[in-house]
C-alpha cells in the first residue's frame, strides 16, 4: 500500500491494485471476444468509471468508439437522491451500435436503469452493462450487468475513480472508508 494522506481514512482495502489489473485484463479479453466483428461503443459514466474505463479500453483488441456521458444521482451523500440529472449527454449517434455502458458501481440499479432506458429509445443494436463493483445487496431496480469485476459488500468503498465527497478517486486500490469520515 502506498503511505497517503488518504490512506488514513481507509478502513481495509478491499482489492488490490494488482487483483484491478488482472481483473480488468480478463473482462478486456471476455468483451473482446463477445463484440468480435461488432460496432462497439464504450459509454463511460463519468466521473467515477474514467479510471477503469481507459483501463477496460486497453485491454481490448477489437475496435471500439468510446464516448462519455455525466449524469449524477448522489450529491454529495452518501445515499442515492433517486433523481438523475444529466450532466453531459453523449456525442455519438447510438443507431445502430453496440453500446457498453461501463460504470464503477452497480449499486441501487436505479442510476443505471434509467440510463439504460433513456439510451434504448435511441435505437442502440445492441446494450450492455460493464461494471467493476457489484454490489447486489443494495439492488432496488431490477437490472443486473452483462460484466462484472467483483462482487462487494454492503460498505463504503473508494478508490480507482469511486469517491466520496469527489476525494479517493485516485487511490490505486479499492477500499473500505472508515464510517467516521462519512457519518461526520
Amino acid at each position: 500500500m502506498i503511505h497517503t494522506e488518504m490512506d488514513q481514512d481507509i478502513l481495509k482495502v478491499l482489492i488490490t491494485e494488482e487483483e484491478l489489473r488482472e481483473c480488468v485484463k480478463k473482462l478486456g479479453e471476455q468483451i473482446s471476444r463477445d463484440y468480435q466483428g461488432k460496432n462497439l461503443l464504450m459509454v463511460s459514466v463519468l466521473k467515477g468509471s474514467v479510471v477503469f474505463m481507459s483501463d477496460l479500453m486497453r485491454s481490448i483488441t477489437i475496435p471500439a468508439l468510446i464516448d462519455f456521458m455525466s449524469v449524477s444521482s448522489y450529491g454529495s451523500g452518501v445515499k442515492t437522491s433517486g433523481v438523475v440529472k444529466i450532466i453531459k449527454d453523449l456525442d455519438q449517434q447510438l443507431e445502430g451500435k453496440d453500446l457498453l455502458i461501463v460504470e464503477d458501481i452497480l449499486d441501487s440499479g436505479m442510476t443505471l436503469s434509467y440510463l439504460s432506458q433513456l439510451l434504448r429509445a435511441r435505437n442502440p443494436r445492441s446494450i450492455r452493462i460493464a461494471t467493476l463493483l457489484d454490489k447486489p445487496e443494495r439492488r432496488t431496480a431490477d437490472i443486473q450487468a452483462d460484466y462484472y469485476g467483483f462482487r462487494v459488500p454492503d460498505a463504503f468503498v473508494v478508490g480507482y475513480g469511486l469517491d466520496y465527497s469527489e476525494k479517493y478517486r485516485n487511490l490505486p486500490y479499492i477500499g473500505v472508508l472508515k464510517p467516521e469520515v462519512y457519518s461526520k
